[in-house]
């Protein structure tokens, strides 16, 4: 029991870097101190709905996974005193909180950045205290006129590393998946034939080396045509047109 009458379990300093295995406490503890650890994400809750009040106070998070609601829906108190969050964007998180009333972010880097409690006071709407200093009228009415966008909408363009893996992941398969590039095929068996009986009716070395690689590449020259019953005589009727024609020549 803890001095304002809740139901405590105390895990300061004992090295924790991630919120784990709390459904070991079977939703017994109105309230849970885990200040003085490692921790890095706000994150890892099992559904905790008598949880009222959180004691992070000297750990390392950076971050705050969405959908906090769910598991810790009467959470009223959330200490973050000294801890990594830097952007206004790392607190949108916050807002889904139905009953978050006080909350502390003291010697956080976000508290440095211009306009930041007016920016937190617009997204969590019931807040009454922050950062231990109360919630004023106009400062409730200044930061609706500054942030006056729906928390649910600012929540959805929160950081979340595991959402941008997958994005990232599948960019980078995106373009392994898409239709390779038409490749050049080789030549048909007709064009085989036709251009085979043109180089046994060539008259000159030249001609012969144009053949061939007309044989390698499959484009057949245009006086090579390839026909649908009998493509050798086609392709040699005009391989010894071209040579008549040379004589004539």
């Amino acid at each position: 029991m803890n001095p304002v009458n809740q139901y405590e379990i105390d895990l300061r300093a004992n090295r924790i870097a991630a919120i784990e295995n709390l459904g070991a406490t079977e939703n017994q503890f109105d309230s849970i101190d885990l200040s003085d650890n490692s921790i890095v994400r706000l994150e890892g809750f099992p559904k905790l709905p008598r949880l009222q009040c959180l004691h992070l106070s000297n750990n390392r998070i950076n971050r705050i996974a969405r959908n906090l609601e769910e598991a810790i829906p009467k959470l009223e108190w959330l200490i973050l005193t000294n801890n990594r969050l830097a952007n206004l964007q790392d607190l949108d998180s916050l807002s889904t909180l139905p009953r978050l009333r006080f909350l502390s972010l003291l010697d956080n880097p976000v508290t440095k950045q211009p306009h930041y409690r007016l920016y937190v006071i617009a997204r969590c709407k019931k807040l009454k205290m922050l950062d231990f200093r109360k919630v004023k009228l106009t400062e409730r009415e200044e930061a609706e006129r500054m942030y006056g966008a729906a928390p649910e909408q600012a929540a959805q363009t929160t950081f979340e590393p595991d959402e941008e893996l997958k994005q990232a992941e599948a960019a980078v398969v995106a373009p392994a998946a898409a239709p390779p590039a038409q490749q050049r095929t080789g030549p048909t068996p007709e064009q085989i034939t036709a251009i085979k009986a043109a180089i046994a009716a060539a008259s000159t070395l030249e001609e012969v080396r144009r053949l061939e690689d007309a044989l390698k590449t499959g484009h057949l020259p245009s006086e090579i045509t390839v026909g649908a019953e009998d493509g050798t005589a086609a392709a040699g009727a005009a391989a010894n047109g071209g040579a008549a024609a040379m004589e004539e020549g």
